[in-house]
């Protein structure tokens, strides 16, 4: 009977034990969640045994599990050793945080193990560039001023192929006019040509009889314009009109580019076969609609080249003028252009030359920012040439160091003479290159360039 009893208020015992860890465990499951509460509870039923019979008296039924249960005790004990310790869920405000991963350690190096350990090098940021106005204008020329030798190489090919054909159909069509061989030249031949459209100068030049022709200057015409000449008919009586085969495109005595133009556009826009031309070349050739001049556009895969067809006619001086035709209005319509370009190109080379100067590489940096700005599109090669001439005439230091000084000088004469409204020819002086521009074209280039010469930067 006492044993009984004994028995039965262990059971009592193990009873409200029992309810306590149920208690517990069913809290501890919602502080801790599944798998913090099954972890809690096979740590606490070990516990509980081990302490079970350490305080209970031994019988029987004791003594022959005790081996047993001390097996199973041990086994819960290892089982709770090697169960992982899951990982608390982190609050919704820690998630929307990015996770900082450790940095990797570095490898130690294979070797033996008394061998002394090298230090790990600090590895530090790289200091921000900070380049210069000189280095970003070198930069700004690499990106976009240089052209590859092989699209040069190629642009002349087709350039030279067009002017074969062209001189081929003029000999056929107008073979009662003479033309003198057509000579393709311009920025593309001179070193002075930047960007990616590349443009061909083919000049058309007319053989005139000598001592049948005479030239004007333009300022003693009706025109009064100091850029042209005229070509005046002479020798009238000893030789009458007709004697000449160009006598056929005069008005009033004197040869007219007007005219010559019309009918060269005429020609090129609907007797050429250009389709033909452009696939033996592996092309497409077309001549421009839009465009006043004589110009032909060509698209190969690797580039586009304009090539504009001059007419032009030399004169037979000293100073061996070179005059073309080009699309004037008014009284100036029938006047001959006179084309400075292989004078200036010619002067620039020669200034480089004489002391390897960067005269030539300055004014491919203006010709490609002023190309690529909206304020700054109006300011074409020619004015950008008579700044180069002028500075180049009279600075002294042209070397690549002070490049980027010229720039900045040439910015201030442009602004100058935008003040003053007037931008004199160098090899004319009489002529202003600026009389074309309008006064709000005129703020607005004076505008964009003061605020350039305060933040060079911005025009690269």
């Amino acid at each position: 009977m006492a044993e009984f009893s004994q028995k039965r208020g262990k059971r009592h015992d193990d009873n409200v034990l029992g309810s306590a860890v149920d208690f517990l465990l069913a809290n501890a499951r919602l502080v801790l969640g599944v798998g913090g509460a099954a972890v809690l509870g096979i740590a606490t039923l070990a516990v509980k045994r081990l302490i079970d019979r350490a305080t209970s008296p031994r019988d029987e039924d004791d003594t022959k599990g005790d081996t047993t249960c001390l097996e199973d005790s041990w086994k819960e004990l290892s089982l709770l050793k090697s169960t992982p310790c899951l990982q608390s869920r982190s609050p919704p405000a820690v998630l929307s945080q990015p996770m900082l991963l450790p940095a990797p350690l570095p490898s130690a190096p294979e070797g033996p193990a008394d061998a002394d350990p090298q230090p790990s090098p600090q590895l530090s940021s790289p200091a921000p560039l900070c380049l210069t106005f000189q280095e970003k204008l070198l930069v700004f020329e690499r990106d976009h001023v240089t052209i590859p030798v092989s699209h040069v190489a190629l642009a002349k090919q087709l350039a030279g192929d067009i002017a074969l054909e062209l001189q081929a159909y003029l000999q056929s069509k107008f073979p009662e006019l003479p033309f003198g061989a057509l000579v393709p030249g311009g920025p593309l031949y001179d070193g002075l040509q930047a960007g990616a459209s590349y443009h061909v100068r083919l000049l058309a030049p007319l053989v005139l009889e000598p001592g049948l022709w005479s030239l004007v200057p333009g300022t003693d015409t009706v025109a009064r314009d100091p850029r042209c000449w005229a070509v005046r008919r002479t020798q009238l009586e000893f030789h009458p009109r007709g004697s000449s085969p160009w006598d056929r495109f005069l008005v009033g005595g004197y040869l007219s580019s007007r005219v010559l133009l019309e009918l060269l556009r005429k020609a090129l826009a609907a007797s050429v076969n250009w389709p033909a031309i452009g696939s033996l070349l592996g092309c497409l050739i077309q001549p421009s609609v839009a465009s006043e001049e004589l110009l032909l556009e060509v698209q190969h895969e690797q580039l586009e080249l304009t090539v504009a067809v001059l007419l032009a006619v030399r004169g037979a001086d000293a100073e061996d003028r070179l005059l073309r035709a080009c699309p004037l209005e008014g009284l100036a319509g029938n006047l001959w252009l006179q084309d400075l370009y292989p004078t200036e190109a010619a002067r620039l080379r020669a200034l480089d030359d004489h002391d390897v100067g960067t005269r030539r590489r300055l004014l491919l940096l203006l010709c490609s920012v002023c190309r690529g700005h909206p304020a700054l599109g109006r300011l074409g090669r020619a004015h950008l040439t008579q700044v180069v001439l002028r500075l180049g005439e009279e600075e002294v230091d042209w070397a690549e160091e002070a490049l980027g000084e010229r720039f900045l000088q040439a910015l201030e004469l442009l602004i100058s003479s935008l003040e003053r409204a007037s931008l004199p020819c160098h090899f004319n002086p009489s002529v202003n290159l600026f009389d074309s521009l309008r006064e709000e074209e005129i703020d607005d280039m004076g505008y964009a360039l003061y605020l350039g010469l305060q933040a060079p930067e911005g025009l690269l």
